[in-house]
């Protein structure tokens, strides 16, 4: 066990005949220490032929004498009074331990009672931690039957102009088809580099991992269109079938449906009752306010923010056409809370947004993407984990295929440091939407925060194999080195992370810079800040960091502090070793308390650099 104590930050204190004492600088770092040696226990009894050791543990939080190599008070007393209470291979925790926890650990906690506890005056809330079992982190699965990709329809329209259509209709097909139970669909962001670069069905099978790939033309005449479909079995390259689709314009939405149903017969899908209910069931909106929602979304998939803010004009225009039209609705949510704080300024964007999520679950309760949005206001805007916690499960269950949602809630349990949970939606993310990086230079740092810190490294690297003229890797892996006490490693690829004065990474690389023992340029940016010709920094938080890893620690605080709560992302970056000066500091810890945040670090303080 005692490997595991250094891991979690833990100081063992002594051994008590077949017990220890050990002392931990966070309620969250014990318990997941806790939870971690039960597993290892189960581990070692299913190795061996022995008789299996059951093992004890109980918790509490509290002051504590130190004196000489013991500690000494109540808070030890209690522990020793849980202890037996956890039962063979059980974890039994204080009413305090409970409240400072109960929200960041893997499975749930019932209530013992208000006991009295031998050599206590008072009674004592105690709650045993009933633990789910280890969710392995998934891998893509032997048969992939069922997972498929739609890939990006091409536009043979007489007017190039109506390029929107088409990529509006892939979109909307591959949200149809999410419906599907047992079907994975890849998400867009994966499948639209296939638009100007296309491959051999064999090879994007290989890359997204799908056995089938659906593909097909659209041409838009006036009022009329037509739709040539057809699905490939990628290993066969043979058609499982093909149709060519003659309708009138107002007959798409119908049209989806029957794809989707003709797709689910092919792959062999069960479809029941309810299924078939909800595909015809999507509502229809006018077909004025179908196109302007159609070149929303074409918009809303350009690549840089300006472009992006052009589709808010387009989904205003389609609720205008009719206020009835849910999705354009959450569509428009979910863009403003994506612009927030860079095209759209954060105290317009959130309201607005919080809006007009408000009436898409009015006009339809099961808005997989409205609950999105919702579950990211509370995330972001509100900072209320319970809210986002519910929204965005409630989203999941009305999309499992939603890759937004997944990472969304990948970045709530980030934040509760419920890391092994985050790595598991990560990973999921990734299995929907493989070509999306975000998600996963996020999974090297959800290792990265657990410990992990070469499983992070890897990932690191292999990410810079994909891309390798992307430098970024470098510097993430920097940090991460940095975090584990790696410093000539560290500096060595700070090294290599070129970046140039007009780079948006530069205020990144000073930060990690600074924290290596080299100010020079993080006290450069600051100049520029104060004379007000730094226009890239927009958070405060980095500027705070900023300030921290430059030892001016009352400034960083005062800066966090003059922040409302509304553009407050605080939460965003507390995790950040940039903090690790300032992480005990009371009102540090005041701030963190006020958001809820876990007030412990996530791993034990960096040790900073010689010279640093």
């Amino acid at each position: 066990m005692t490997p595991l104590f250094a891991e979690f930050g833990g100081r063992q204190i002594k051994s008590l005949g077949d017990g220890l004492l050990v002392e931990f600088g966070s309620a969250l770092r014990a318990t997941e220490c806790a939870v971690r040696m039960q597993e290892r226990v189960a581990e070692l009894n299913a190795e061996s032929q022995k008789e299996p050791l059951g093992l004890r543990i109980g918790l509490h939080v509290g002051d504590v004498v130190h004196e000489a190599e013991d500690v000494l008070g109540d808070t030890v007393n209690v522990a020793s009074r849980l202890e037996p209470l956890a039962g063979p291979g059980g974890i039994c925790v204080s009413g305090q331990v409970y409240e400072d926890v109960r929200y960041k650990i893997a499975g749930s906690f019932e209530k013992v009672g208000n006991l009295e506890l031998k050599g206590l005056r008072s009674k004592l809330d105690v709650y045993r931690l009933r633990r789910e079992p280890p969710r392995p982190e998934p891998v893509p699965p032997e048969d992939h039957r069922s997972r498929i990709a739609v890939l990006p329809f091409a536009n043979i329209s007489p007017d190039p102009r109506d390029e929107y259509f088409a990529d509006g209709l892939t979109e909307e097909l591959i949200s149809v088809l999410s419906q599907l139970p047992g079907l994975r669909v890849i998400a867009r962001t994966s499948v639209s580099q296939y638009k100007t670069a296309p491959k051999p069905v064999s090879v994007i099978g290989s890359e997204l991992g799908v056995s089938s790939v659906l593909e097909g033309s659209v041409r838009k005449a006036g009022s009329r269109i037509r739709i040539t479909i057809q699905l490939i079995d990628v290993a066969t390259q043979e058609h499982k079938w093909a149709e060519t689709y003659n309708r009138e314009l107002e007959d798409v939405f119908a049209l989806q449906a029957e794809i989707a149903e003709r797709t689910a017969g092919a792959l062999r899908l069960r479809l029941l009752e309810s299924d078939r209910k909800a595909l015809a069931g999507r509502s229809a909106p006018n077909l004025a306010a179908y196109e302007l929602y159609l070149q929303g979304i074409a918009a809303a998939h350009r690549p840089s923010s300006e472009e992006i803010a052009q589709s808010i004009q387009y989904f205003e225009g389609a609720i205008r056409a009719d206020p009835e039209f849910p999705r354009a609705y959450a569509y428009l949510a979910n863009t403003l809370i994506f612009l927030a704080g860079e095209g759209v300024p954060a105290r317009e964007a959130f309201p607005r947004a919080r809006e007009l999520v408000r009436r898409a679950l009015e006009l339809d309760p099961n808005s997989s993407e409205a609950h999105t949005a919702r579950g990211n206001l509370a995330l972001q805007a509100e900072h209320d984990w319970n809210r986002a916690d519910t929204e965005l499960r409630r989203a999941l269950e009305l999309n499992p295929n939603s890759s937004l949602a997944h990472f969304w809630y990948a970045m709530l349990l980030i934040t509760l440091q419920r890391f092994d949970q985050a790595k598991a939606e990560l990973h999921t993310t990734i299995e929907l939407d493989p070509l999306w990086e975000f998600p996963q230079g996020w999974l090297s740092d959800a290792y990265a925060l657990s410990g992990q810190f070469d499983t992070a490294i890897r990932l690191e690297r292999t990410a810079m194999e994909r891309d390798p003229g992307d430098l970024s890797h470098h510097g993430s892996i920097a940090r991460i080195c940095l975090r584990a006490g790696r410093f000539e490693e560290a500096r060595r690829e700070a090294a290599l992370w070129v970046t140039t004065p007009t780079s948006a990474d530069r205020l990144s690389w000073a930060i990690l810079l600074a924290r290596l023992g080299q100010p020079q340029d993080a006290r450069r940016l600051l100049a520029e800040r104060e004379a007000g010709s730094l226009v890239e920094i927009v958070s405060a938080s980095v500027v705070a960091k900023l300030y921290a890893s430059l030892g001016e620690l009352d400034r960083a605080i005062d800066l966090l502090e003059s922040c409302s709560e509304e553009v407050n992302d605080l939460w965003f970056h507390y995790q950040d070793g940039a903090f690790d000066p300032i992480r005990s500091d009371p009102r540090f810890l005041s701030l963190l308390r006020r958001m809820n945040l876990p007030a412990g670090a996530s791993w034990n303080a960096t040790p900073r650099g010689p010279g640093a």
